[in-house]
């Protein structure tokens, strides 16, 4: 079996994107918190999620994130299935975060993309469907992607 345990990002400071995630997801908790020291650098850490799976954050980054609309290698975006999206985006329009991006209209998938405060997009995808046919379909949108905030 491979699964992905868990994801690493460094942030300027924990706490935004932590509140982010939280909101998103209220049934992650925080796992465990401490302190080391990463190249001659104190750091603080979190890890976020689950039992199985979590996210890493890490503070002290240092200038801004990828560009979404350029071109430089890196992270574009994490995604999530979720079993509600209409309530995921509620949550978090209603603790202050807007959506960034409306996905096509497909007949076995809705999605929708959100900006944490660190300027990491995340992708919260719910499937219409349990066929991997149907789930893993590309193509069949019939509208295009919306883009409701600049890049």
């Amino acid at each position: 079996m491979v699964r992905l345990e868990h994801v690493n990002l460094c942030v300027a400071e924990i706490e935004p994107t932590l509140q982010f995630l939280l909101t998103a997801f209220p049934d992650w908790k925080v796992r465990g918190r401490g302190q080391n020291t990463w190249f001659g650098r104190d750091r603080n850490w979190v890890h976020v999620g689950t039992d199985e799976t979590y996210i890493t954050l890490n503070d002290g980054a240092v200038g801004d994130n990828r560009d979404l609309a350029g071109h430089a290698p890196g992270l574009a975006h994490l995604g999530f299935c979720v079993d509600d999206l209409e309530a995921l985006s509620h949550r978090l329009q209603a603790a202050g975060y807007p959506i960034e991006i409306v996905g096509g209209d497909h007949p076995f998938r809705k999605n929708l993309y959100f900006l944490d405060p660190a300027g990491f997009e995340f992708d919260f995808v719910e499937y219409l469907s349990e066929k991997p046919e149907e789930k893993n379909m590309y193509g069949g949108e019939t509208s295009p992607v919306r883009r409701l905030l600049p890049a």
